[in-house]
């Protein structure tokens, strides 16, 4: 069965035309993900498992912007010239998701991290302490061999090629993922802004952003140019969106983000907008930074987040990150008017690009 996209669409007068796609692209996928949790074959392997799955299932459909299926589903259409979704690529997109889930688990395991999308993070949903950390580990796995089977489920022509080069990407973001916390045991001094910028690439930028539209250019039979046309588009859009979010991680609020306000300083990030604030400042500051992020865990008070928070807008990080997401936004804009644009979907994705760009920090 396929699925005009714009069939879809509401009258004028309703949602924005980007938020209704992001709204239909959401109900699809979510009905899809619940699909890929009926596995009958551990129906009866054991109630202590039935009830991990049940959390797992919970934690997976929580609501969220379910952007990289959305992203899938725009490169699709840009290759194909049409909004029409073959009812594969839903399944796809729910696989890509799912694998998406399984890095957040695991990366709220790294961080140490008690919120996601509003409610607890898995691990602390499982059981307390390491014991729900060990058993999100495990979970995690789970979900990620069944992203894998339900992307080859998917049956479409080139999903095993589609799916080669997206574990490829998800390599680079396990490498971004091992700087981003080895770089926060570093001295500030010894971090550049040009290695936060490179996390923000491969742990953010071209596993979230590049990845999800080539993959679904590639499932619609794009050409060179075009994937070489998305690859840009996602670089900058991806980058914009990981500087806003190092914005939310240290200026944030946790009712708006879903997640821990002070998160990145608590964990010692070393983002943009501290590293850029670190280089402005003069060598009072610079070892009052250093030793505000060289802290343990459990000095890093209300007081101290509050010190942080003054010193990185004074020297100048806050207005410099602002100044990047609002440069590399422009740039992934203007790398879009190099694309198709059948029945509006690039305009879609310029809107998109916006509203990501302004999201509340």
């Amino acid at each position: 069965m396929a699925l005009s996209v714009r069939n879809a669409w509401p009258l004028p007068g309703a949602l924005p035309l980007e938020q209704a796609w992001l709204q239909l692209v959401q109900t699809e996928v979510e009905s899809s993900l619940r699909a890929l949790f009926e596995l009958p074959d551990e129906s009866n392997l054991d109630p202590r498992w039935a009830a991990a799955m049940d959390q797992a299932r919970t934690y997976a459909l929580r609501p969220a912007k379910r952007l990289r299926p959305a992203l899938v589903m725009a490169g699709h259409s840009l290759a194909r010239g049409s909004t029409a979704v073959p009812s594969g690529l839903w399944t796809f997109a729910a696989g890509l998701e799912l694998l998406h889930t399984f890095l957040l688990i695991h990366d709220d395991v790294a961080d140490q991290a008690e919120l996601r999308r509003g409610g607890p993070a898995l691990h602390r949903m499982l059981s307390p302490g390491r014991a729900g950390e060990d058993l999100a580990v495990v979970m995690g796995d789970h979900l990620f061999a069944r992203s894998l089977e339900a992307m080859l489920a998917s049956d479409l022509p080139g999903a095993p090629r589609v799916m080669q080069y997206y574990l490829g990407v998800c390599r680079h973001t396990a490498a971004g993922q091992y700087l981003d916390l080895d770089l926060g045991r570093a001295p500030l001094s010894e971090v550049t802004l040009f290695q936060t910028l490179r996390v923000a690439y491969l742990k953010t930028a071209r596993y979230g952003f590049c990845a999800p539209l080539v993959c679904g250019a590639m499932l619609g039979g794009a050409g060179a140019e075009l994937l070489e046309g998305l690859e840009r588009v996602g670089r900058h859009v991806g980058l914009a969106y990981q500087l806003r979010d190092d914005l939310i991680g240290l200026f944030g609020d946790s009712s708006v983000a879903g997640k821990a306000a002070d998160g990145d300083f608590t964990q010692g990030k070393r983002t943009f907008p501290v590293l850029a604030a670190y280089a402005r400042a003069d060598a009072a500051a610079r070892e009052e930074l250093e030793a505000l992020w060289s802290l343990s865990v459990e000095q890093k008070d209300e007081a101290a987040l509050d010190r942080a928070r003054v010193l990185v807008e004074q020297w100048g990080g806050r207005a410099a990150c602002e100044r990047m997401v609002d440069r590399a936004s422009r740039a992934a804009r203007r790398s879009l008017q190099s694309l198709p644009n059948p029945h509006g979907v690039r305009d879609l994705l310029d809107a998109l690009i916006s509203r990501l760009a302004r999201r509340a920090a």
